[in-house]
């Protein structure tokens, strides 16, 4: 049974840091796409970045230059590095691991809680 479990969330001052980290368990990760998204009261979930299993990286542009998105691919895990944290980055982030080629698949983490203080 494949698991995401996410740690790292918590309540940090505006301006500081944070790193969310999500190991994946249970289930063949190659090939797949490593993402982290984020959900604030009221919005809909959105994308805050992607790392392939060839290190190539994609970013929300409210999260450029402030956010690093990291993969191990030996140990399944996806790490975001989040500098520069405002209050328009509270929110509850998500893991999430898919691939789009056969076997197709799409995996959610339980989420946890970024909380930003100004």
């Amino acid at each position: 049974q494949v698991q995401l479990v996410e740690s790292g969330g918590g309540l940090v001052q505006a301006g500081g840091s944070l790193t969310l980290s999500c190991k994946a368990t249970g289930g063949d990760f190659s090939g797949s796409m490593m993402g982290w998204y984020r959900q604030a009261p009221g919005k809909q979930r959105e994308l805050v970045a992607t790392v392939t299993s060839g290190g190539n990286t994609n970013y929300a542009s409210s999260v450029t230059d402030r956010f690093t998105i990291s993969r191990h691919n030996a140990k399944n895990t996806v790490d975001l590095q989040m500098n520069s944290l405002n209050a328009e980055d509270t929110a509850v982030y998500y893991c999430n691991v898919r691939r789009v080629l056969a076997p197709r698949y799409t995996y959610w983490g339980q989420g946890t809680q970024v909380t930003v203080a100004s």
